[in-house]
């Protein structure tokens, strides 16, 4: 059997979700420094949270030359809050008096998606739409892959052959039809969550580790081909919890310490 040598060409770390959890992402960011990585990027849901929005932007700031961000959904939902909907939701009035002005307008900044080169390609949720999933079903309260013919029609086109999302929360790798890879990083910050857009679902790794993705580009004998790794980072997801509780969400404490929904 030929022994084939690999020679990475291309190394991104890509991470999303991270969702105020400044010790995840400092965890995180500690793992991908210790690693030959060329690009690192940031693919949304940043700072909403109960934990540590401020400290968390505070830690992106002193990274930026490093790492290339678009936004996610719940990004809008801090820049485009109204009055009402502050008053109304106590996690999103806390994270309103936690952030300087500096950090909204920041986000308000990023961009929806972003062509890293003509061969990668990032968005938060779908190509069309930041609170879609691309890769998941959820239509009977969990998680299953959907077909090929629904992903490729989610993508509107999009031919890049490598493609990263976020949104999930759940790490997933697929291979379509068309070659394309598509990665999901799976959540910094939070490993579970339960929605009730489009249904009911829940979300969940069933492990408090922060997650991000490691993809390469290898040159093989046979061409260039594109190799992922999920990893797990520990970190004190003890701290993040109780911050968490601190500001009123056990759910979220619970989530942070479990990688599993708290159920009533």
């Amino acid at each position: 059997m030929t022994n084939l040598k690999t020679k990475p060409i291309a190394t991104i770390a890509a991470i999303s979700d991270i969702h105020s959890n400044v010790f995840a992402l400092e965890a995180v960011l500690t793992d991908i420094k210790r690693r030959a990585v060329s690009q690192i990027v940031n693919l949304g849901d940043i700072l909403y949270g109960p934990i540590a929005p401020k400290a968390t932007y505070g830690l992106l700031m002193a990274n930026q030359g490093d790492i290339i961000s678009s936004r996610g959904n719940q990004d809008r939902q801090i820049y485009d809050a109204t009055a009402a909907d502050i008053a109304s939701n106590p996690t999103l009035a806390f994270i309103m008096r936690d952030l300087p002005t500096a950090a909204v307008e920041w986000m308000r900044a990023l961009p929806f998606d972003y062509h890293l080169s003509k061969g990668v390609y990032l968005c938060h949720g779908s190509p069309t739409d930041d609170m879609m999933y691309l890769l998941e079903d959820v239509s009977c309260g969990r998680p299953n892959v959907r077909s090929d013919v629904d992903i490729l029609t989610l993508l509107n086109g999009v031919k890049a052959e490598m493609i990263v999302c976020g949104h999930t929360h759940i790490p997933r790798t697929v291979m379509l039809s068309t070659g394309q890879m598509i990665v999901n990083t799976g959540s910094v910050g939070y490993p579970a969550y339960e929605d009730n857009l489009p249904v009911i679902h829940k979300m969940q790794t069933y492990s408090p580790h922060a997650n991000y993705a490691l993809i390469e580009c290898i040159e093989t004998a046979q061409g260039s081909r594109w190799q992922t790794q999920h990893i797990k980072v520990p970190y004190d997801h003890e701290a993040a919890a109780n911050l968490a509780l601190i500001n009123g969400r056990e759910d979220w404490a619970f989530a942070l310490r479990t990688g599993r929904v708290l159920t009533s």
